[in-house]
């Protein structure tokens, strides 16, 4: 099968947003730096990278009948806040489950910014004291079981839509949009840079290159940048899936190791505690485009585009497409990091 072959019901406004980020180029001194822009990507709450993932999955959910989305993430979880608001758009009901993944002593941190969104739109919020983890929890197979319980017809989606068999399927796609902007501006990226977690996102990026290269594209080097500081079981998800969405899609060839890169460094010891480079970097994105990054995704991966820029990994002839993946309403949570 090839990629277009998938049912895909439209969540966004069409293809995300792609310009250049000039004062940060200059700052850096290095590579030509451009931003495609999922934080722009639909009028579903602030939209972001799990939006696009969900029009692949939301046909395969109405064709099972399915009344209830069911799904999981941390307090702040973007994810389940874009679950939420595709269920309100469809008339399905949400069921959300909200672990503890963050230790961050911000006493607010299960009342405001993406959770507060989740609530607003109608969504059944579960708190649940369980720790960071992107395997698959006792909390969300219960959260299925009460809803058939109690005679519903539930639509199992896992954290940040990613251990599922259509979760790169979103990102395949993006690939393809950027190869179509890439000839509307005159302009090929041949170095892609995106935060990993969950996997799915960085994984369908590798795997719509790669179908894109077979047909004779341009070759791409995709830098994730891990942010769950669990760096080993990120990387085997990425590879994972990448892979499973690579024969999904017709790969003819078997994904290659060296196409499969998360790079260590900018996470912090824990999943979603920002460190000084992260406040750094949305300090001097802010500063010199305007353009506001979260400090549990964002924040990390320009950290990282800013050192490998920086350092020379990144090449100064490169031009380099960052995307920006969305998650700024997890801000509210963190404001005791921006007093000043």
């Amino acid at each position: 099968m090839a990629l277009s072959d998938f049912p895909r019901h439209p969540l966004t406004f069409g293809p995300s947003p792609v310009h250049p980020l000039p004062r940060l180029t200059a700052h850096l001194g290095g590579a030509s730096i451009w931003a495609k822009r999922e934080d722009c990507n639909a009028g579903l709450a602030y939209g972001g990278n799990k939006t696009r993932k969900l029009e692949y999955i939301v046909p395969d959910a109405l064709a099972q009948g399915a009344d209830t989305l069911v799904s999981i993430g941390g307090y702040q979880s973007n994810h389940t806040r874009q679950v939420a608001a595709v269920a309100a758009s469809l008339g399905l009901a949400a069921v959300l489950v909200q672990e503890h993944w963050v230790d961050w002593p911000d006493p607010l941190n299960d009342r405001v910014g993406n959770i507060m969104l989740s609530r607003i739109m109608g969504a059944e919020v579960r708190l649940d004291q369980a720790g960071f983890g992107i395997g698959f929890k006792e909390s969300w197979t219960r959260a299925i079981e009460d809803v058939r319980a109690r005679g519903g017809r539930p639509y199992a989606i896992p954290a940040g839509a990613s251990d599922h068999r259509l979760g790169g399927l979103g990102f395949a796609h993006w690939a393809y949009e950027v190869a179509a902007q890439e000839r509307e501006l005159g302009v090929v990226f041949d170095t892609i840079v995106v935060c990993a977690v969950t996997g799915s996102t960085q994984a369908g990026m590798i795997a719509g290159f790669a179908a894109l290269e077979e047909a004779g594209g341009a070759p791409r080097r995709v830098i994730g940048i891990d942010a769950s500081a669990t760096l080993d079981e990120t990387r085997d998800q990425v590879a994972r899936i990448a892979r499973a969405t690579a024969e999904l899609i017709g790969v003819a060839r078997p994904l290659r190791d060296d196409e499969i890169t998360v790079l260590p460094g900018w996470a912090g010891d824990r999943y979603g505690v920002p460190v000084e480079s992260t406040i750094d970097a949305i300090r001097l994105t802010g500063r010199l485009e305007g353009v506001i990054l979260d400090p549990v995704y964002e924040g990390k991966s320009m950290a990282g585009l800013v050192d490998l820029v920086t350092s020379g990994d990144i090449p100064r002839d490169a031009t380099v497409l960052y995307a920006h993946l969305g998650g700024q309403p997890a801000l509210n949570a963190y404001s005791g990091l921006f007093t000043h």
